[in-house]
This record gives structure tokens, sequence and C-alpha cells, in this order.
């Protein structure tokens, strides 16, 4: 748990979702606030995920090419 002597711990993944220790409260771009009381929150950094702010692996699916 964060405190004053221990910062909360924020990791960014390459590709993919922001990690955050949580709990925490997110404002989302129109205002809205949510709250998460996971240990660990995934906020989605790339808006496809369904439940933005929270990431949901949509980062993870790709389009294939025509080869």
């Amino acid at each position: 748990m964060p405190s004053a002597d221990r910062p909360r711990r924020v990791t960014v993944i390459p590709g993919g979702p922001v990690l955050v220790e949580g709990p925490v409260e997110l404002t989302t771009p129109d205002g809205e606030a949510v709250r998460s009381d996971r240990f660990v929150v995934a906020v989605c950094a790339c808006r496809r995920s369904k439940r933005f702010p929270f990431c949901d692996t949509s980062h993870r699916k790709r389009v294939r090419g025509k080869d």
C-alpha cells in the first residue's frame, strides 16, 4: 500500500496498459470519476477497451493484413 514513505508504483507497458497500484480513482475525459479497489489496476492507453478507462486487453487484438 502506498504511503508517504513509499510512493504509488506506476508501470508503463509498451503497447499495452499502464499498471497502477490501487485503489485508484480515475477521471475520464468527459469528467466522470470511476474507482477501482483492485490492488493493481490496468489503465487503458490505446482507447480500444470496451471498459475504458480500464484495460480489457483489446490492445492484443490485431487485424491481419493481406499477404
